[in-house]
């Protein structure tokens, strides 16, 4: 609980990823990539209860063993290619119906801390917003990227102002969505179907906790940096 609002977490993690076959279970430094996210969200101050939400009873059984909360399976319907990901949201929350904030919390962000997961929730209650999302800063500025065109030569997304053409620094920042921690009231998302609107406060986190995994060399990655523990040097939150 936060400033008398209630939070619940939902930790999605079907059965059929494709990029990385049984990703949600997959080891990661000694442990399921789910464990990860579920000792996240257990040492949270303000998450009031989190679960996870499986079709796959292999899955289910993995986060039980590592403190998960598992309160039903949801339908193999809902856990399909392209079943959109604001699914099994809005199947949790119709029989949770109790809560005043979802946080939805992706377990391919395993550098994801308690601090950020609070932090995105204080950041988007103080400030009044429906919906607050974490973002970090883009590895590569769109004013450096290129179309090509059928015969082959380039055109900008986005045109530069002149004099910053060649001055990389003075460029504006540009934010991307990490994945790491989604919050919003119940009420938004029954309305608007999804966690972003033009009104959604972003919560800024740093790149070496934003990393998100989706293929194998991404795990490799997070092996390595887990390892070395540059993952887990703290850095404000919420800036």
């Amino acid at each position: 609980m936060y400033k008398g609002k209630t939070f619940l977490g939902i930790i999605p993690a079907r059965g059929g990823s494709k990029g990385v076959p049984r990703k949600n279970i997959r080891p990661l430094a000694g442990k399921p990539l789910i464990a990860w996210t579920i000792a996240q969200a257990q040492a949270s101050r303000y998450l009031d209860r989190t679960i996870v939400s499986t079709e796959d009873e292999e899955i289910a059984a993995v986060a039980r063993r590592h403190g998960g909360d598992v309160p039903f399976l949801r339908p193999v319907e809902l856990a399909r290619d392209d079943t959109p990901s604001i699914a099994p949201v809005l199947h949790a929350i119709g029989i949770l119906r109790s809560y005043d904030f979802i946080v939805l919390l992706q377990d391919t962000s395993p550098f994801r801390t308690a601090e950020d997961i609070d932090g995105a929730i204080a950041h988007g209650i103080d400030h009044g917003a429906d919906s607050c999302v974490s973002v970090t800063e883009a590895a590569a500025s769109p004013y450096w990227m290129y179309r090509l065109r059928d015969d082959g030569t380039m055109t900008p997304i986005l045109e530069r102002p002149r004099e910053k053409a060649y001055q990389r620094q003075k460029l504006p920042k540009i934010y991307q969505l990490n994945g790491a921690v989604y919050v919003a009231s119940r009420e938004f998302l029954l309305r608007e179907k999804a966690f972003v609107s033009a009104d959604t406060l972003g919560c800024v986190m740093p790149g070496e906790r934003s990393f998100d995994i989706d293929t194998m060399m991404d795990f490799r990655i997070a092996e390595a940096l887990m390892v070395e523990k540059e993952g887990f040097r703290m850095l404000p939150v919420c800036e």
